[in-house]
C-alpha cells in the first residue's frame, strides 16, 4: 500500500489504529500547540486526545505529493467533554517530509484559523 493510501487510511479512523511504522523514530512534529521530536511522543499525543474528546472527526479534504513532500488539507472537530459539550473544528493543512527510505522524518501542521479563534469556540452561544 503507497503511503498516501495509508495516510487517507489513517485520517479516516483518526485517533484510532494510527500508522505509526510510517514515522522515523526521531520525527519532528510541531503544530500551534506542541513542538518536540520522536515517534513516542507523537502517539501519546494521539493518545491524549483519543482519550479525553468526544466523537472526534478528521475529515481529509486533499491530498498530493510533490517529490518527498506529502500536503494534506482536513478539518479536525471534536466534542469538548465540558458540561455544554461545545464542538470545537479546526481547518488546516499538513506538510509531511519524507527521508530517503520513504518514512515521514518531518510533521509540521498549520490552522487557517488562530488559537483563540479555537479558544473562543468553548464559550457557550447565548440565545
Amino acid at each position: 500500500m503507497e503511503t498516501i493510501d495509508i495516510i487517507k487510511q489513517d485520517y479516516q479512523q483518526f485517533p484510532e489504529n494510527q500508522t505509526y511504522s510510517l514515522y522515523t523514530e526521531n520525527v519532528y512534529f510541531k503544530d500551534p500547540l506542541n513542538e518536540f521530536n520522536g515517534v513516542q511522543r507523537y502517539k501519546q499525543m494521539i493518545g491524549f486526545i483519543g482519550q479525553w474528546f468526544i466523537d472526534i472527526q478528521l475529515d481529509l479534504h486533499d491530498i498530493s505529493q510533490t517529490d518527498n513532500i506529502i500536503k494534506t488539507r482536513w478539518t479536525l472537530s471534536w466534542t469538548t467533554p465540558l458540561p455544554w459539550k461545545p464542538r470545537i473544528s479546526i481547518p488546516g493543512w499538513s506538510e509531511l517530509k519524507l527521508n530517503s527510505e520513504g518514512l515521514i522524518s518531518s510533521h509540521i501542521d498549520y490552522w487557517d484559523c488562530s488559537r483563540l479563534d479555537v479558544l473562543k469556540q468553548l464559550i457557550p452561544k447565548t440565545r
